[in-house]
């Protein structure tokens, strides 16, 4: 009877077991956003993920919201089925990511995905980066959007790398605004082009570095993303977010945060990712056509194609034909 019992459990183990039991994912700007969404469904897939960032239930990092938290971010990767930990970490701050490598290593012993999703730079854009030749925007907020959005990124890769080459399979995702292709267009200002396209730049090089411990190194891009602080811009919600297309028309091709994390995650489950994706720049379209994703609604957005055609090139089409 108690072997019986025995191979039951290991049944219904094994039915509850995600794709990615058993790895070990940290996700480096997982307050919100497609961040937090990524950590979720990495979660969701079984995962332990470590979340970082610098808002915290005690204190607020210059985004200015409260509204979002880490610890957060880690009780609902849990909720969705992995196991979130959350790590209150700067990642311009040497020391402070020089901690969390010891930690991850202390208790796991390595890493097997490494989420780059860091930025935190919208309160910027508006005041000093929009509509504003690069001599215009202040030196010092330009200088801040290049440690926001690339300097972070490499003190992130280069003090987890170490660890994340101990994994059989290591997959490193660099989060940006924009794929390769869409970015050859100027990204509107000097800081902010260079801000989105050093990460293009970073997985590719990495991806050349990581080849031979069988590792993928790739970018990846939402389109335009319902994020909290977006939708909070437009003063609308999940829930009626298609309001806020009488104010921006664009705004009809956006995608929620999951779009992404669960091309994400399909991705990290993909065990042929290497020779599909390493070293190369994609979008949460891209991604979703390949693995078959669809966005929370059930659509599959093509904001990249959308903006190109429509915005760009002026074809007569609406958005509904890049849903």
């Amino acid at each position: 009877m108690s072997k019986d019992i025995s191979r039951q459990d290991v049944t219904q183990k094994a039915a509850q077991e995600g794709p990615l039991t058993g790895r070990i994912v940290l996700v480096a700007g997982a307050t919100r956003g497609a961040g937090r969404a990524q950590a979720v469904e990495l979660g969701r897939a079984g995962a332990t993920v470590y979340v970082t960032g610098r808002t915290t239930r005690m204190q607020a990092s210059e985004v200015g919201r409260t509204t979002e938290t880490i610890e957060e971010t880690a009780e609902l990767v849990t909720a969705a089925g992995g196991t979130g930990i959350a790590v209150p970490t700067d990642h311009l701050d040497e020391s402070q990511v020089r901690a969390l490598v010891r930690k991850i290593d202390q208790e796991q012993g390595r890493l097997d995905v490494l989420v780059n999703d860091l930025w935190g730079g919208e309160h910027l854009l508006a005041a000093s980066v929009f509509g504003k030749k690069s001599w215009e925007t202040p030196l010092a907020d330009g200088l801040r959007i290049l440690d926001l959005g690339a300097r972070s990124h490499v003190i992130t890769a280069a003090l987890l790398l170490p660890l994340l080459i101990r994994s059989d399979a290591p997959l490193h995702v660099e989060v940006t605004d924009g794929t390769a292709v869409f970015n050859r267009r100027y990204r509107e200002n000097m800081y902010y082009d260079l801000a989105k396209n050093a990460p293009i730049r970073l997985a590719f090089g990495l991806g050349q570095e990581l080849a031979e411990y069988g590792g993928t190194a790739v970018a990846v891009s939402p389109g335009f993303l319902r994020s909290e602080q977006m939708l909070a811009h437009f003063g609308v919600t999940e829930e009626n977010w298609r309001d806020a297309i009488a104010q921006e028309p664009t705004f009809a091709i956006a995608e929620s945060p999951y779009y992404l994390a669960r091309t994400v995650a399909a991705l990290a489950a993909d065990p042929d990712r290497a020779g599909r994706w390493n070293g190369k720049s994609t979008s949460s379209a891209e991604l979703a056509k390949a693995y078959g994703v669809r966005d929370v609604d059930g659509s599959q957005p093509d904001a990249w194609a959308y903006i190109e055609d429509v915005v760009h090139g002026r074809k007569d089409a609406s958005a509904d034909d890049y849903r």
